[in-house]
């Protein structure tokens, strides 16, 4: 975050967290998003946390719906 990245590129930011400081860390991202307009892509199985993103994609069986 340092570099200021356009993008950011996360594969289960919040996977190996408890639930609180997985939400915390979430709302930091949301917060990176709104104030510096870094552009994050997260894969997740996590639901409640792809429910707070702008834009959700589903793969199912190496498609999106």
């Amino acid at each position: 975050m340092i570099n200021e990245p356009k993008v950011v590129l996360a594969d289960e930011p919040t996977g190996n967290l408890d639930t609180h400081t997985g939400e915390e860390l979430f709302k930091l991202l949301l917060q990176l998003n709104e104030k510096k307009g870094i552009t994050f892509v997260i894969v997740t199985h996590n639901e409640s946390l792809s429910r707070q993103c702008h834009r959700v994609l589903e793969m199912i069986d190496g498609k999106f719906r």
